[in-house]
């Protein structure tokens, strides 16, 4: 049985693959979405209880290996997994999309975290388009000399920028529609979160010459990485 720490496009496309190689496969969602889109194949949804938790679960399942196909900003899931593959001696590896890279008539601004991107971006302009996801407004509720256009799948929990409008949205998102959106700011905020399910907003920047804060992804350990799915099922396959 492979384990597959899910909740991304990847993440379903290799449970998918494996599935049809007849790969046996759970993949695990942290349920912070009302309504996460499902892999085929066994699922199960909620937390572990921390890496000892996890690790518990990994003997008792006879786990093989684990993919860690986590989105990019998911620090804690990462960690555990890390700590859970050592205590147990379960192959672990990172299926990990490449992160997004600048090209020609980009204006792009970084930030090592969302409190620093909250201190740049008074600087940048004064109505923002903020899509960092809904568990890091609390970061830029201060702000109250600014303006914000916020998109999450979800609704999110106070505090949130006092001037701000919501917007209730799933990717994938087509360039001409986030052109529309980005009309109204003057500055994009995002993670580096890489792929292509969300990144017309940055084609959309381009074409507007609208500048772009990102925020750097967190370091991971030195875990063995796969950057594609037909790579990490080929790792899977040799397992």
């Amino acid at each position: 049985m492979i384990l597959i720490l899910g909740g991304t496009g990847e993440a379903r496309q290799l449970a998918e693959a494996l599935t049809t190689r007849e790969v046996p496969v759970v993949s695990s969602l942290a349920g912070r979405v009302a309504r996460p889109r499902l892999p085929v194949g066994e699922v199960r949804v909620g937390g572990f209880g921390g890496p000892e938790g996890l690790a518990l679960y990994l003997r008792e399942h006879r786990i093989e290996a684990v993919v860690d196909a986590t989105h990019p900003f998911a620090e804690r899931i990462g960690a555990n997994a890390v700590k859970a593959a050592e205590l147990t001696k379960t192959p672990l590896l990172r299926l990990a999309r490449p992160g997004w890279q600048p090209g020609p008539g980009d204006v792009w601004h970084w930030a090592d975290d969302l409190a620093e991107a909250a201190r740049m971006l008074p600087d940048l302009g004064k109505r923002v388009f903020l899509t960092s996801g809904r568990q890091g407004l609390p970061a830029f509720a201060h702000l109250d000399d600014l303006w914000f256009l916020i998109r999450c799948v979800d609704p999110p929990a106070p505090p949130l920028p006092r001037r701000h409008e919501l917007i209730l949205a799933r990717g994938p998102y087509e360039v001409a529609a986030e052109r529309e959106l980005l009309g109204r700011v003057d500055v994009l905020v995002t993670k580096d979160s890489g792929g292509a399910q969300t990144s017309a907003k940055l084609t959309a920047a381009r074409e507007l010459n609208i500048p772009v804060l990102l925020v750097r992804r967190p370091e991971r350990s030195g875990t063995e990485t796969a950057a594609t799915v037909p790579e990490a099922v080929e790792w899977v396959l040799h397992r």
